[in-house]
C-alpha cells in the first residue's frame, strides 16, 4: 500500500491531490452566502471532485457558529446560511489513497474577523516552526501563543496530525498548545496543521447531530434497508469516511436511510462522527493547510 509518510517517489501525486484539495475548498468557500442552502454547497462541491476524477477524502464539513467540526448536510437538509453565520469550510480529495486535508472560515456576519484572523495567523506561524525534528509540542506552543495574544483561547481537544493513505488521522496528533509531547516530525511526512480558536471554554463535545460515518466491518444485520446500505459501503465508500446522504442511491426514503444507518451503527459496522460544538457555545474558527515535512522547512500541499 502507498504510504504517504514513507514514499518520497511520488511527491507528485500528493501534491495533485492537495491543488485540487484546495481548489475544491475555495469553490465551497465562495459559494457560502447568506441564502444559500448547505446541501447545494455540499452537492455542487462534492460533485466537483467526481467530475475532475477524484473521490473525497470525507464529506464537506460546513460548521457553523459554536459547531467546529464534522457537520455535513442531511439528505433533506433545509438549513441555509445566515448573515449572523460564522463557517468552517473543511474539505480535502482523495486518489489512489492520496488525501487532502484543507479548511478555513467564512465570517459573513463581519463581527468575527478578528477570531478569523487569530487562526489564520496561527496557522502561519505554526507552519514557519515545521521542519525535521520539530517536536510537535513546539508547534502547538506557537499556535497557543498566537491565538491567546489576540485574546482568544485554542481549543484543546482537537488538532492537526499526520496522513498516511487511507488514514487521514494517522499516528502522531499535532496539538494547538503546548501539551509536552516531544514527538519529532520526521522529513517525508505528511502532516495537517489546524488551529481551532474560539471565544468560549478552548473545549468541544460530541453533539446529538451524527451525519459522517467509516466502515469497520461487516455485520449481520435485519433490515432490508441496513443490508443495501451496507453493500454500498463496501463497494464504494470503505476506506474513507462517508456521509449518510450519499447512499440515498440505494435507499431513497429519509425514513428507510436513516433507519438502516442507525442498525449498521448499533450493529458495530461503522464508525460515526458526531457534530463537535464548542462547550460554552462559544464561535469557533479553523484554519488548516496540509504541509510536507522537508529537512530545514516544509512545503505546503494544499495551495
Amino acid at each position: 500500500m502507498f504510504d504517504m509518510a514513507e514514499d518520497k517517489t511520488d511527491i507528485k501525486a500528493i501534491e495533485e491531490v492537495g491543488a485540487i484539495s484546495y481548489k475544491a475548498l475555495i469553490m465551497a468557500r465562495d459559494l457560502v452566502k447568506p441564502g444559500v442552502k448547505l446541501i447545494d454547497v455540499a452537492n455542487k462541491v462534492e460533485g466537483f471532485l467526481k467530475e475532475q476524477g477524484y473521490g473525497a477524502a470525507f464529506p464537506l464539513n460546513l460548521s457553523v457558529n459554536d459547531q467546529a467540526a464534522h457537520y455535513t448536510p442531511t439528505l433533506d437538509d433545509e438549513a441555509a446560511f445566515g448573515e449572523k453565520d460564522v463557517v468552517k469550510v473543511d474539505f480535502g480529495a482523495e486518489k489512489n489513497g492520496v488525501l487532502g486535508d484543507c479548511a478555513l472560515t467564512v465570517d459573513l456576519s463581519g463581527n468575527s474577523q478578528k477570531l478569523v484572523e487569530a487562526s489564520m495567523d496561527a496557522l502561519q506561524n505554526a507552519i514557519s516552526t515545521v521542519k525535521a525534528g520539530v517536536e510537535v509540542h513546539k508547534i502547538g506552543a506557537e499556535i497557543e501563543k498566537t491565538i491567546t495574544a489576540r485574546g482568544f483561547v485554542p481549543i484543546r481537544n482537537l488538532g492537526g496530525h499526520t496522513v498516511k493513505a487511507h488514514e487521514l488521522h494517522s499516528d502522531i496528533f499535532i496539538p494547538n498548545y503546548d501539551n509536552g509531547d516531544d514527538t519529532k516530525l520526521e522529513e517525508g511526512m505528511v502532516v495537517a496543521i489546524e488551529p481551532f480558536a474560539t471565544n468560549g471554554d478552548g473545549m468541544v463535545k460530541d453533539s446529538d447531530i451524527c451525519e459522517i460515518y467509516s466502515f469497520d466491518t461487516e455485520v449481520g444485520v435485519r433490515l432490508k434497508e441496513a443490508r443495501l446500505i451496507q453493500e454500498e459501503i463496501k463497494k464504494s465508500y470503505s476506506h474513507e469516511p462517508f456521509a449518510a446522504r450519499w447512499l440515498s442511491a440505494v435507499v431513497p426514503s429519509s425514513f428507510g436511510l436513516y433507519a438502516g444507518m442507525a442498525e449498521l451503527a448499533r450493529s458495530g459496522a461503522l464508525t460515526r462522527y458526531p457534530t463537535l460544538v464548542e462547550t460554552a457555545q462559544g464561535i469557533v474558527a479553523q484554519s488548516e493547510l496540509e504541509i510536507l515535512v522537508e529537512k530545514d522547512s516544509c512545503r505546503i500541499l494544499t495551495r
